[in-house]
């Protein structure tokens, strides 16, 4: 009987340890994941981003948007022209429908020129 006390208390000993290290790590690893997401996305833009002229930085403000979502936005207006609407994200592999409820506040379209900056306005029509 005295074998068995023994063994039940190293065993008991060793599973209270690895529990209390699991719950070490998860809490370690938690607070790491909110730190990397709080970097990542520091805080969302004052005003609406234009897609068709935002940079790899500014598009990291988003939520959800990490350096390689911003730089394939960048890529994809590089390679198939400005943005025409704010859905043309879903286009973008990364972003959902889901994403994109969360962005869409934070974007905007402007009219492109042909130099691919912001189309002057009109003076002659007034909003």
């Amino acid at each position: 009987m005295r074998k068995a006390t023994v063994w039940s208390k190293r065993l008991l000993i060793t599973v209270s340890a690895c529990g209390l290290l699991w719950l070490g790590l998860s809490v370690l690893a938690g607070l790491d994941g909110a730190a990397t997401q709080t970097q990542q996305n520091p805080q969302p833009p004052a005003e609406p981003l234009d897609l068709n002229t935002a940079t790899v930085e500014q598009l990291q403000k988003l939520p959800g948007v990490g350096p390689k979502t911003a730089a394939a936005i960048v890529r994809f207006r590089e390679k198939s022209g400005p943005f025409r609407r704010v859905e043309d994200l879903l286009a973008i592999r990364g972003i959902t429908q889901k994403k994109l409820e969360k962005i869409a506040p934070l974007v905007t379209v402007k009219p492109v020129g042909e130099a691919g900056q912001p189309a002057p306005r009109n003076p002659a029509v007034r909003n």
